[in-house]
């Protein structure tokens, strides 16, 4: 049997374990483990096990993954993202659709503690469904703006994302940030102005909410300073060179604490809930990582890139045309898989095809997980669809999924200004780093 047809079995045997639920480390693990052993002999599996796990765990650069998801668990505790869509609908709740879009505003400034689509849909789907359902909201909308406003947490930096994407294809992790905060705010402005569409066509989806005083406005902006302030300081120190991402991720992490002791918000059982919960996450996506410094090898080996390479020649398209069947691909995908799972799993077949067309590796960064977050309220997997069920358990699954169609079409919208105008993506990193 040749080298490409093993690399084809192992590619099936690995879908086949996930199928029966498998979890996909492990089965990153097996298939990886078992090709290079079949490829290049038991040596150098056991080898590249050995090296490799260590080599990565040891990885500094990786310490930004359980700060940042400590911060944003924290956050969840000390209230501070009721505090920011406590803000948002003071100012906007009072205008048709108000409450779903504070709902989205306040999902996209936790996803910039939390760097989690999953956290921000399930914390703001608890703060703000109960509210849109006794002004009488539609559950299409608001379940829908809760499940897409929670897809902003894996492109609004920091994000998971965009850490798993350096890390397997060795890019700048403060680049891929900046790169992400232009498309997070276009995205989170699309969603916005779906709500108002949809608003205006069918006004009684998003009835209208009390009108506040402006001393009311005044104390909810002034309540969502501290979150506002800690993202501006990760962010912006980011940005302006003052900190590394794993100093900004320590900052954030320590200014939130600091914030949960002083207002007496954070209790030792809640700070070690936060911990548990952060050890718990972080561990899954290590062994996710380890796992695919296992599979990546066995797929160079068997030349499987090499042969996806010339099958995208093969069609005779131009760069765009290209990365279009790639995203294309990505998003069919994304029906069926996790997205960290189809980072891990196509990354090392597609990334070598695509510095092959002189594409910036940040700017498809960009691009691969703003299609990542499509397939987070993509049926029939929808993660996001599920969390908002289990908040929303009375609201049947079909009118969830039927509620994110819009907003999976704002995205479709979204993704396509990127790939026309990649300044959008690049102005920031490009900025900084010249």
């Amino acid at each position: 049997m040749s080298a490409g047809a093993i690399g084809l079995t192992g590619i099936a045997g690995l879908f086949l374990l996930l199928a029966l639920r498998i979890p996909v480390a492990f089965a990153m693990f097996l298939v990886g483990f078992l090709g290079i052993w079949v490829l290049n002999g038991w040596g150098a599996a056991m080898g590249l096990l050995a090296s490799e796990s260590f080599t990565l765990a040891s990885n500094p650069e990786l310490v930004v993954i359980p700060l940042f998801i400590l911060m944003g668990n924290v956050a969840s505790h000390t209230g501070m993202s009721r505090q920011l869509y406590d803000a948002a609908y003071a100012v906007i709740g009072h205008v048709r659709g108000g409450l779903a879009s504070a709902t989205v505003i306040g999902c996209g400034g936790f996803a910039a503690l939390s760097g989690s689509s999953v956290a921000s849909a399930l914390t703001m789907g608890k703060v703000s469904l109960a509210q849109m359902d006794r002004f009488g909201y539609d559950p299409r909308l608001s379940t829908g703006s809760v499940a897409a406003g929670g897809t902003l947490g894996i492109l609004i930096p920091p994000s998971t994302g965009f850490v798993i994407y350096a890390i397997l294809t060795e890019q700048s992790i403060g680049r891929l940030f900046l790169a992400g905060v232009l498309p997070g705010i276009l995205l989170l402005a699309m969603f916005v102005l779906t709500i108002t569409l949809i608003c205006l066509v069918r006004p009684h989806f998003g009835p209208a909410g009390p009108r506040t005083s402006m001393g009311e406005k005044a104390r909810a902006m002034v309540g969502a300073l501290p979150i506002v302030l800690v993202i501006a300081l990760t962010i912006g120190g980011i940005y302006g060179g003052f900190f590394s991402p794993v100093e900004a991720a320590g900052v954030g992490a320590g200014l939130v604490i600091l914030y949960g002791l002083i207002t007496r918000t954070l209790g030792f059982r809640a700070f070690a809930d936060a911990c548990r919960d952060s050890i718990v996450t972080t561990a899954t996506v290590m062994l996710i990582l380890i796992a695919a410094h296992m599979i990546n090898p066995f797929l160079a080996l068997s030349h499987i890139p090499e042969v996806v390479g010339h099958f995208l020649a093969g069609l005779n398209l131009n760069v765009t045309g290209t990365l279009l069947v790639i995203l294309f691909f990505y998003l069919v995908l994304g029906c069926f898989l996790e997205g960290f799972a189809m980072l891990v799993l196509t990354l090392p077949i597609f990334f070598p095809v695509v510095l092959q067309m002189g594409v910036d590796p940040i700017w498809f960064g960009v691009l691969v997980v703003l299609t990542l977050e499509m397939g987070l309220i993509s049926p029939p997997v929808g993660i996001n669809v599920f969390i908002v069920k289990t908040v929303a358990p009375k609201v049947p699954l079909g009118d969830i999924f039927r509620g994110v169609l819009p907003f999976w079409g704002a995205m479709i919208v979204t993704l396509g200004l990127l790939i026309a105008f990649p300044q959008i993506a690049l102005i920031l990193p490009n900025t900084m780093f010249n």
